[in-house]
């Protein structure tokens, strides 16, 4: 008599994702697990294919489009089954119906299954309209925001050429300062480190609160402002911020500079830090579906921001750099790499 086949291995969700988190390239196929470290380099259509899929079910992808793939294919990839996941959380919402108002309901539930990530589509409102302004494509973001920073470096930049703005005349006169044209690049520049640590901040302490789990309506918020970035990692229509909700966001960094500081100099910060928030939404952009180069800065920026979304979502906040990831204490634990087959 045949022996017994071995029963195959268990998984849970944390294990996954420790394994991605190191390096290794795994999917699923429904709740059957899929190691292909080995096989990225080799794969027809490019390593950076399945590495986009790390950790999410294909199974779509395997039926198509682009093209359906063949009995061959699907013999292929049993080679690299390792086991079974355990305990899927994915089905606690109707994915049929608009989810951004159910996921208030998942209370405690609500933040292991948020770090889940799906390849499916999200749809977040009833509304088609309303659907449409949270989504938009990478390159409006320059096309709407490049002009505008350009108007206002042009104009400010005249205006401080006049020769008649100084700094703290509101609350002196005799020691205020005078800002020439000359004083134009540092505080530009300074616009776009302010714009790092707002970077930081708001993903730290905004993006990344824990919503009580009573609180239907926080919970709520925190899936629409970010959550649901987690959940879907690769909605490329939803990786960097639509304008018209950016702008409600942009437009309250302005009024505060204008407020805090003469309009030149307010406003010509504002541009440096305007320029700061789109290049952030284009790296960001970049490091979920980008190809960088092996060992370059961005390559390195890539593998922390997959493991920020894979395995510490506590952690690792910066998105262009990790300069207040190290000023903060809040870098991710190193982890040895697993070596490619």
């Amino acid at each position: 008599m045949a022996p017994a086949p071995p029963r195959a291995a268990s998984f849970s969700a944390a294990e996954v994702q420790r394994r991605l988190a190191a390096g290794d390239c795994w999917v699923r196929c429904g709740a059957r697990l899929y190691d292909l470290t080995g096989f990225v380099r080799h794969h027809p259509g490019g390593e950076q294919l399945l590495r986009a899929r790390a950790g999410q079910d294909v199974s779509a992808d395997l039926d198509g489009p682009p093209h359906r793939h063949s009995a061959n294919a699907r013999r292929w990839l049993e080679q690299y089954y390792v086991g079974d996941l355990l305990g899927d959380p994915q089905d606690l919402v109707d994915w049929r119906k608009p989810i951004l108002w159910q996921v208030g309901h998942l209370g405690e539930k609500y933040d292991e299954w948020v770090h889940q990530p799906v390849t499916r589509p999200i749809r977040l409102f009833h509304s088609d309209f309303i659907e449409s302004l949270t989504k938009t494509v990478w390159y409006s973001v320059p096309i709407v925001w490049m002009p505008l920073i350009l108007y206002l470096s042009w104009s400010y930049y005249r205006t401080l050429a006049q020769g008649n703005v100084r700094l703290f005349t509101s609350f002196t006169t005799e020691y205020s300062v005078a800002m020439p044209e000359s004083v134009f690049p540092g505080l530009f520049v300074l616009g776009l480190f302010l714009w790092s640590l707002v970077e930081y901040v708001l993903h730290r302490f905004l993006f990344h609160m824990k919503p009580p789990s009573n609180s239907y309506y926080l919970i709520t918020l925190h899936f629409v402002l970010h959550g649901q970035h987690h959940k879907a990692p690769f909605d490329e229509s939803r990786l960097v911020f639509p304008p018209v909700p950016a702008s409600l966001m942009i437009a309250f960094f302005y009024m505060v500079l204008r407020l805090l500081l003469p309009e030149a100099v307010g406003g010509t910060v504002f541009a440096g830090g305007l320029l700061g928030y789109v290049l952030y939404d284009m790296t960001h952009y970049y490091l979920h579906f980008g190809s960088p180069h092996k060992g370059s800065y961005l390559y390195k920026m890539k593998a922390h921001h997959v493991k920020h979304h894979f395995a510490h979502q506590k952690s690792g906040f910066g998105i262009s750099s990790k300069f207040w990831d190290y000023f903060f204490h809040t870098l991710m634990p190193e982890e040895p790499h697993s070596k490619m087959q």
